[in-house]
């Protein structure tokens, strides 16, 4: 992906990168932000933001202090397995490790006292005790008191253009401001000025191939990265594929071929209707975790072939664009795209966060 110079204006770290789909949507405003630094201790997420955006990353993890250059912007989310439901069965201390991490986040904002700072984590971080403590220290903390009037909550990211259903807690923090509006203005769905619909599954990859081909990582004379594969699944998974009708799951699957069905399920009359299921074409997707690519993890097959979603797929219902290059094993890339921040909710939050601290 070649980024388009927009000079120095708004110098932009991003903490807990990941892939870079915050920082892609700051770029994709084209307001001026640019990033200078990022930490990331995924290796394999490190490559591919240096490789797209061409700045320094500190490929570590953020406990072993890295130096940041001065910047009137930090961007980031700290990690979010210990608050997401996903993350029950880790034990304790990973949980709490994983927890307090948002503090390294916090020591940051105090050492660069950026005009503006934008947190992002599951939902249900802001309903935890340590997203209380994260509003009494902007309170009480000399160092952080001029972010006090912080706004925060929930946004679904369908409503700004990404053809997918993901729920994210955002705050945006803007120093020595009046309290905020908020939310920032959805673009898409029936609170938007204009109304206009939800992108749909069919407008972000019905032109793709109904069939996929193996793991290429090469870069194609477009600039695109081959990123259109798929499992290669067994003759008793293709039998269940074929069974799921349109919009089914796997309680379609239990009803028609009992025969094929896992006993664990048959075993399991109620619980999640995303597992083995398949996505509409007329609707957003649902969220696009890190194991996309396991259809007995959620509603990951296609709405129509007899197969899971492509890498290419799941990185379109992400809202990147096919220019993007990920850097890594097919497992590796997988994880950086389910992990990633949408670009396009980046992309209103950068608008937002622009109007309220930079206009």
């Amino acid at each position: 992906m070649t980024m388009k110079e927009l000079g120095r204006d708004i110098r932009t770290v991003d903490l807990f990168a990941g892939a870079g789909g915050l920082s892609l949507g700051f770029h994709l405003a084209d307001l001026g932000f640019t990033p200078v630094y990022a930490v990331e201790h995924d290796s394999a997420a490190a490559a591919t933001f240096r490789r797209n955006f061409g700045c320094e990353v500190f490929a570590d993890d953020i406990e072993y202090g890295p130096h940041y250059p001065e910047a009137e912007l930090m961007i980031g989310g700290p990690p979010c397995q210990g608050f997401s439901p996903l993350g029950r069965d880790r034990d304790d201390e990973s949980r709490a490790q994983l927890n307090g991490l948002w503090k390294h986040y916090l020591d940051a904002v105090r050492t660069l006292r950026p005009k503006a700072f934008v947190i992002e984590n599951v939902p249900e971080f802001q309903r935890s005790a340590q997203f209380a403590e994260l509003l009494r220290l902007l309170q009480e903390d000399d160092d952080l008191r001029p972010y006090r009037h912080a706004a925060y909550g929930v946004l679904n990211a369908a409503d700004y253009g990404v053809p997918q259903n993901r729920r994210r807690g955002i705050m945006v923090a803007v120093r020595d401001s009046e309290p905020l509006p908020w939310p920032p203005p959805p673009t898409h769905g029936a609170e938007s000025a204009t109304g206009a619909p939800h992108v749909t599954v069919k407008k972000a990859i019905g032109d793709l191939p109904s069939r996929t081909k193996g793991f290429d990582p090469c870069i194609s004379d477009d600039g695109a990265q081959h990123l259109h594969f798929g499992r290669r699944p067994t003759a008793i998974s293709m039998e269940r594929y074929r069974t799921i009708p349109p919009g089914g799951n796997r309680f379609d699957l239990m009803a028609l071929r009992p025969d094929i069905t896992p006993a664990c399920w048959l075993n399991k009359p109620t619980g999640t209707t995303d597992v083995m299921g398949r996505m509409w074409w007329e609707k957003p997707s649902p969220t696009i975790r890190t194991e996309f690519f396991k259809p007995e993890k959620g509603r990951y097959l296609h709405p129509t072939a007899n197969r899971v979603i492509s890498h290419r797929e799941a990185a379109r219902l992400q809202s990147f664009p096919d220019s993007y290059v990920f850097e890594g094993t097919k497992i590796q890339i997988a994880r950086q795209i389910g992990n990633a921040v949408p670009p396009l909710l980046g992309k209103a939050i950068a608008e937002y966060v622009h109007a309220h601290a930079f206009k």
